[in-house]
């Protein structure tokens, strides 16, 4: 089933066509080329579940469709989120496993691209039907060889989290006893079932990350008519869900103005500011936006798009910003926390309009980099920091004491505090994020440079994709 976009063509469809533009500035064979753009196992499945309904309490078997695409081993394990929606088809996942593919080659994360998907509305069913259709559907992917950790490595995505992951260890560890590194067959868990700090933030923070890099650039903010910085920008966020809650919560710490949000239901819009924290408690007692007493609320979700600011974000789903309302679109830079939420044809109008688009396939890479450092920690069964954590405090103590005794100076606690300290595994993982999107960043602004006809930054991600992904092909003698 090929779920159509505003323009007529399917998600894949648009990935297709992002790759073949791409290709017009490489000079690989066409047969390499058709290698890298095709996905190469694609498992549809269809399996019983005992499902209990949420409002009556009764019971019945419902056969839960669901889907697993690996689309490139050009280096494994495979490596992809699972997400659980009412809109899940192959072409959709088809579509994230390419994107993903792409994404780990630009960041430089050793992954071929995967993505998995299950047809549910979560919201119908109970906790124990939810887990007995994940812990089903992990079973169909042992049977075909499509999960563990040296060969494909799910992780959250819209609709699951670390409740979904754990429970998908547990089935594997269950399949796989006396596996040493059998933890490693799943990221994005809970810290006590071999989870890593710092990953649940991680696609948010590197959607700051990537942005500040572009904010930070001042001949690219010029031409756009910004200044540099993150301070005082206005930033407008589609969806509250991981990705855009903990984007919307880095940007405003630094000192950017949440001017709106948007939900499935409405959008809140103050051009003064809102309070993030204050909206997300509303939203956990109240259990939607609607009726927030400070901000306007508008039903219409989509408004939250085409509102006055400086950086919009859609953290949500795909095709969201279309050729019908790209030309209402205010913002400067679209940051894309979510994957493929600018369809070819909203995305032509918007580069027009000299509308700055950071890609997604770069921009939310921060979840697939933390999740690297996971399963790092899951192979190498050790917590980050725990080997050098002391020694190093020990040493830039002993180099602070220097420092007062030569100096005859007490350093002001609050700063010794910070030069003794060692790193610990958050740190370590933030450190290695934030290192990974401003070279990822620098990478994909060279090769937007360096082409003097390559007129966007997704064209850019695309070629520097392809051409790591052809470079493995090539060097490693995987292509004859």
């Amino acid at each position: 089933m090929k779920k159509e976009s505003q323009n007529g063509h399917s998600f894949f469809q648009n990935v297709e066509r992002y790759f073949d533009k791409a290709t017009n500035y490489l000079s690989y064979d066409p047969g390499l080329l058709a290698q890298i753009k095709a996905c190469n196992s694609v498992y549809q499945m269809r399996f019983p579940v005992l499902v209990e309904d949420k409002k009556t309490g009764n019971k019945s078997v419902e056969v839960i469709e669901a889907y697993r695409v690996q689309h490139s081993q050009h280096k494994v394990p495979c490596k992809g989120g699972i997400r659980f929606s009412p809109d899940v088809n192959q072409d959709e996942v088809m579509a994230l496993a390419a994107l993903m593919t792409y994404k780990c080659a630009i960041v430089d994360v050793p992954f071929g691209g995967a993505k998995g998907g299950i047809r549910i509305d979560k919201k119908k069913y109970s906790d124990d039907t939810l887990e007995r259709i994940t812990r089903r559907y992990t079973t169909e992917l042992i049977k075909k060889n499509f999960i563990g950790p040296g060969i494909d490595v799910p992780a959250p995505d819209y609709g699951t989290g670390e409740r979904e992951m754990s429970w998908i260890v547990d089935t594997y560890v269950a399949f796989h006893p006396g596996e040493i590194n059998a933890y490693g067959c799943v990221t994005g868990k809970s810290i006590p079932n071999g989870g890593v700090r710092g990953r649940r933030e991680a696609t948010g923070r590197g959607v700051y990350f990537g942005i500040r890099e572009a904010c930070n650039i001042a001949e690219d903010m010029k031409k756009i008519g910004l200044t540099t910085g993150i301070e005082g920008k206005r930033i407008s966020v589609q969806g509250l869900g991981n990705v855009g809650y903990y984007s919307a919560k880095f940007f405003v710490e630094a000192g950017a103005i949440l001017v709106a949000v948007a939900e499935i239901d409405c959008a809140l819009m103050n051009p003064k500011g809102m309070d993030l924290e204050d909206i997300m408690k509303w939203k956990s007692e109240k259990g939607s936006l609607l009726n927030y007493p400070k901000a306007k609320v508008v039903k219409n979700p989509g408004a939250a798009l085409e509102v006055d600011c400086d950086i919009l974000i859609p953290a949500a789903l795909e095709s969201v910003i279309t050729e019908e309302n790209a030309p209402r679109i205010k913002a400067k830079i679209i940051a894309e926390g979510a994957n493929g939420p600018c369809t070819p044809g909203g995305e032509d109008i918007l580069l027009k309009k000299n509308v700055l688009i950071v890609p997604d396939m770069f921009l939310n890479a921060g979840g697939v980099t933390v999740s690297y450092f996971e399963w790092l920690k899951n192979l190498s069964h050790v917590r980050f920091g725990r080997m050098d954590k002391r020694f190093t405090e020990n040493t830039n103590k002993i180099f602070v004491d220097q420092i007062e005794r030569v100096t005859g100076q007490t350093l002001e606690s609050g700063a010794k505090l910070l030069l003794e300290q060692g790193a610990d595994e958050e740190d370590l993982v933030n450190s290695g994020l934030e290192d990974t999107m401003i070279n990822a960043y620098q990478q994909v602004r060279h090769v937007w440079k360096k082409h003097s006809k390559i007129k966007d930054m997704r064209t850019a991600a695309f070629v520097l994709a392809i051409d790591k992904v052809a470079s493995s092909y090539t060097t490693l003698g995987i292509w004859p």
